[in-house]
């Protein structure tokens, strides 16, 4: 189909009305409009905005905050036509009462904004920056004073920004949360400057209480007291003595300009409560206290100034068997101590409780000989014996002392808290050491062997060992003998083998030190005596039966 120049050219020319009708259509204006029309089943109203024309204005835009309708149909209300689609006009309500604020705000500050800082919200991300919405009013952000990365998501996150421009002909408002980060750090470390250098004491607010201390603001900026700065008791748990909110007197200690990390100190402004104790108290010195916590390791004691004493397990008691300090101790008793060490320079004071009580080995010398026979309790088995405990006071119970049985071990026949009888065989009030025996209480297999055997009896035993002073005999009823080198003639001692039957003769029996000793050469010397009798018993018959004949005759 061919077009002559006069159809191009009113083609042409419709084409320039509908791109400035277009265009026209694009600028913004606020009307006031009527309600023709609520369909709540699609949520939507029809307002007339003129030459014939409805737009859809959607209901959420005219609710009130418990969801009724604010306006119903006839009614009139102002919306802004933001253009056309599908030759509907585009509409809102929420837009103008948006502008109205934007104005009311404008008007309101236009003359003084240099130091208005607004929080808001990110509602919508652009090419040249972002939209913030704070309180129905909207305000631009460009992308070069916004102080993001361009890989942040910041839509609806919550920001402060300071207002730098107002445009009353525009309806605008420009943001830069640039230059309030500028502006805080400045005044940020202005405030430091002046803690830093003037050593002032000032009140601050907690905001945040953590297990390693407070963050407190101070002036606009945010410090740590550590936990080891709030008292001079040492570290504290800071949630058991502060709510955040709490007002505090704190000092800056020091500052971090790297990490931009500000200390501040509590304990810093009061009196240093150490300075009284090293004028006041010396070791040795005896005070009461009150138990404030108490440890698997031991109890922390207050002396009633902020200073907190340090009571270990081992101070607690002479028992050196304590398992839990709770056993002794509780929260809130007050006891009396001993002071045994200040140490000025780590501010550290230690105490014993022990030291005042009577010591249990002069109670027990006060009290016991050697040689009384006692009822203890076993209080731990080990490989050589048994420890057991008289009256506060531990004794060695040593295996070889268990029983007349040397094979014998602690562990075989006691148990830990049983009660057994002793004797107090030694007292060494030096080393404060004390030895029991508990086989003398028992019958001797030597006592009784002696009530069946004497000296000169001949017995039959077993090798057990052999020594080079001699050879160890095991006799009947666990009984042991030696044979000396000098008693084991005319046997050769280089023949003889452990187990191998040996006979002797009894030379001694010592019940008082448990010892047997046996001969072989006594025993070859009763023998040939008792030949010697024989024969000599024969040859006397033989002899007195001739002399009798010669008679006879």
């Amino acid at each position: 189909m061919a077009f002559d120049n006069e159809s191009f050219e009113e083609e042409e020319n419709f084409a320039e009305m509908f791109a400035a009708s277009e265009k026209q259509q694009e600028k913004s204006r606020t009307v006031e409009g009527e309600i023709v029309e609520i369909q709540a089943d699609d949520n939507r109203a029809l307002v007339g905005v003129g030459d014939k024309l409805e737009g859809i204005l959607s209901l959420d835009e005219i609710r009130d905050e418990n969801g009724e309708l604010k306006f119903t149909t006839g009614d009139k209300i102002k919306v802004l036509v933001m253009g056309y689609y599908n030759e509907r006009p585009k509409i809102s309500h929420k837009k103008v009462l948006e502008q109205e604020k934007t104005i009311e705000f404008i008007d309101a500050n236009k003359d003084d904004f240099e130091d208005l800082v607004v929080e808001g919200i990110i509602t919508k991300k652009n090419r040249g920056g972002y939209v913030v919405e704070a309180d129905t009013v909207s305000f631009f952000m460009p992308r070069s004073l916004a102080a993001f990365k361009d890989t942040d998501d910041v839509v609806g996150r919550k920001i402060k920004a300071q207002v730098i421009k107002i445009d009353p002909e525009e309806n605008s408002i420009i943001l830069s949360r640039r230059k309030l980060f500028n502006e805080e750090r400045k005044k940020k470390k202005e405030i430091i400057d002046q803690l830093m250098a003037e050593d002032v004491i000032v009140e601050g607010v907690i905001k945040k209480i953590t297990s390693y201390g407070m963050f407190v603001d101070v002036g606009g900026v945010d410090g740590l007291v550590h936990y080891n700065e709030i008292s001079y008791k040492g570290p504290v748990n800071p949630s058991k003595l502060y709510n955040e909110g709490d007002v505090v007197t704190v000092k800056a200690i020091s500052y971090d300009k790297d990490k931009r990390h500000l200390s501040l100190s509590i304990k810093a402004v009061q009196p240093d409560p150490w300075a009284e104790v090293e004028s006041e108290l010396d070791e040795g010195d005896t005070i009461t206290v009150t138990v404030s916590n108490v440890e698997a390791y031991g109890a922390f004691v207050d002396l009633g100034n902020d200073i907190e004493g340090f009571l270990h397990i081992s101070e607690i008691t002479w028992n050196k068997n304590v398992k839990n300090p709770g056993d002794y101790l509780e929260v809130g008793q007050e006891i009396d101590v001993e002071v045994i060490e200040i140490n000025s320079k780590t501010h550290k004071l230690r105490v014993s409780l022990k030291r005042l009580l009577p010591k249990p080995f002069d109670e027990f010398l006060k009290n016991y000989r050697e040689g009384d026979v006692v009822t203890g309790t076993v209080t731990s088995l080990t490989d050589f014996g048994a420890f057991v405990r008289i009256d506060g006071v531990e004794g060695l119970l040593h295996n070889q002392d268990i029983s007349w049985d040397k094979n014998t071990k602690a562990r075989e026949v006691l148990k830990s808290g049983e009660e057994v009888e002793v004797k107090i065989a030694k007292i060494n009030a030096e080393d404060q050491k004390i030895s029991l025996n508990r086989k003398t209480l028992l019958e001797s297999p030597i006592d009784k062997f002696a009530t069946t055997h004497k000296v000169n009896d001949v017995v039959t035993g077993t090798i057990r060992d052999i020594k080079d002073f001699g050879v160890f005999v095991s006799l009947e009823d666990g009984v042991d003998a030696l044979i000396r080198d000098e008693d084991l003639t005319p046997l050769n001692k280089e023949e003889l083998e452990i187990g191998q039957e040996i006979e002797a003769a009894i030379a001694n029996i010592d019940t008082r030190r448990d010892r047997i000793r046996l001969s072989v050469k006594k025993l070859d010397y009763i023998k040939n005596q008792a030949m010697l009798e024989e024969i000599n018993d024969n040859e006397s018959h033989s002899l007195g039966d001739l002399i009798k004949d010669k008679l006879n005759k």
